[in-house]
C-alpha cells in the first residue's frame, strides 16, 4: 500500500470513527429508511462513498438516500479541504472502511463493477 493510500485510508477511517456520515442532512427517517432497504437489498455502498440503488425503491427510499448522499457530499468536501485532497479520494478511503464493515449478504459496488453481495 502506498503513502498516499495508507494516508486517505486514515482519513476515511478516522472520519467515520470521528462523526456519523451524512450528519449534516441525515435524519433519524432517512437513517431508518435506507438501513431498512440496506438490509433488503434494495440500496447498497458505492466505491465512490455514496450510497446507490440496487434495485427498485420507492419514492421515500430514493429520497432517503439522495438527502442523505447530500450530507456525505458536504462531509467529503470538508475533509477534502481540511486535508488536500479531492472531493472523490476522500469519499473512496471513506467507502473502503465503509465496505470493509458492511455485514455478510449487503450489496455493494466496487469501481467499474456491478453490484456485489458481500
Amino acid at each position: 500500500m502506498t503513502l498516499r493510500k495508507m494516508v486517505l485510508a486514515m482519513i476515511g477511517a478516522a472520519f467515520i470513527v470521528g462523526a456519523p456520515l451524512g450528519a449534516v442532512a441525515q435524519t433519524s427517517a432517512d437513517k431508518a429508511a435506507v438501513d431498512s432497504a440496506k438490509a433488503q437489498g434494495i440500496v447498497g455502498e458505492q466505491a465512490d462513498g455514496f450510497l446507490g440503488v440496487v434495485s427498485g425503491g420507492d419514492g421515500a427510499v430514493n429520497a432517503a438516500v439522495a438527502h442523505i448522499n447530500e450530507g456525505r457530499a458536504k462531509a467529503y468536501a470538508g475533509i477534502a479541504a481540511k486535508t488536500g485532497v479531492s472531493v472523490g479520494q476522500a469519499g473512496e478511503a471513506t467507502a473502503a472502511q465503509l465496505i470493509a464493515k458492511l455485514p455478510p449478504g449487503a450489496y455493494y459496488k466496487p469501481v467499474g463493477g456491478g453490484w456485489t453481495r458481500k
